[in-house]
């Protein structure tokens, strides 16, 4: 069996499980939902392509069995019992659920685990990976930069997802961040950093000995996309800002040492 049959092989089953989810999604729910299953498809896809192309195929699945789960179990926890995040409901704009829980959310928190371990990777360690000789304390504090990026999406993310597109019902409106409550940003740094850790833990990933530029450069630019879309639609418009400042200045700075390390490969290569 060559390469690109083994390729295709592993691509069959997330391939067929993300078609199986836009078709029950497309039967039972509405094209709003759609569109949003496909995205969130998309994100999980992009990173799970690039973990791959950094870390390789074990360490790819590991991350996301790793964020699948903890974000399963963490949503699910905190929609029932009000753990992490505060009291809330989710409502049938974003699909078919598990649990109580949309399907897409722990792919979701997948993607965005993803993009900020390689962000913070190369804002730390110039490079997508920290030093072997850095330890335990750098994988500490790789997982934490990590959640913190994953938190400063969060920051205009919330408000948009529950008072624009209504994906979630929370219990408490009156919260302190545009009604939102701010004990969910603490537990968006547990779940993210929890994530993160469990894939160094248990990957224990190296980098492929041909790593891809574009295994590096893609998390930076969906994290990119997701600043440009959050200056476009939030709301007030007070989150623009605070999402042009606290997702810019990360994305830029990994960006930065995303290129130097590209130039370090090639000058090797060369």
């Amino acid at each position: 069996m060559n390469r690109w049959q083994i390729r295709v092989r592993a691509a069959a089953l997330p391939v067929a499980f993300g078609i199986a989810l836009i078709l029950w999604t497309a039967r039972s729910y509405s094209t709003q939902s759609v569109v949003l299953v496909i995205a969130s498809l998309a994100l999980a896809g992009s990173s799970l392509w690039s973990c791959r192309a950094l870390f390789g195929a074990r360490a790819a699945w590991i991350f996301l069995a790793c964020g699948v789960t903890l974000g399963w179990i963490a949503e699910q926890t905190g929609s029932s019992f009000g753990w992490w995040f505060g009291q809330y409901t989710y409502t049938d704009v974003l699909g078919p659920r598990l649990g109580d829980v949309p399907i897409v959310i722990p792919l979701m928190w997948f993607g965005l685990c993803h993009i900020a371990f390689v962000m913070a990777s190369l804002a730390l360690w110039r490079q997508p990976l920290a030093p072997d000789d850095s330890g335990w304390p750098g994988g500490a504090l790789t997982a934490a930069l990590s959640a913190m990026i994953v938190t400063a999406f969060d920051l205009g993310a919330d408000p948009y997802f529950v008072y624009q597109l209504k994906a979630w019902i929370m219990e408490k409106t009156d919260g302190y961040w545009f009604g939102e409550t701010v004990v969910g940003f603490a537990g968006w740094m547990v779940v993210g950093f929890a994530i993160v850790a469990a894939f160094q833990a248990l990957a224990r990933p190296r980098l492929e000995a041909v790593a891809s530029a574009r295994g590096a450069a893609i998390p930076i630019a969906v994290y990119a996309g997701f600043i440009v879309f959050q200056l476009l639609v939030s709301q007030p418009f007070e989150l623009r800002v605070i999402a042009l400042f606290a997702m810019g200045i990360p994305a830029l700075v990994a960006a930065t040492a995303c290129r130097q390390w590209v130039c370090r490969l090639r000058a090797g290569a060369a």
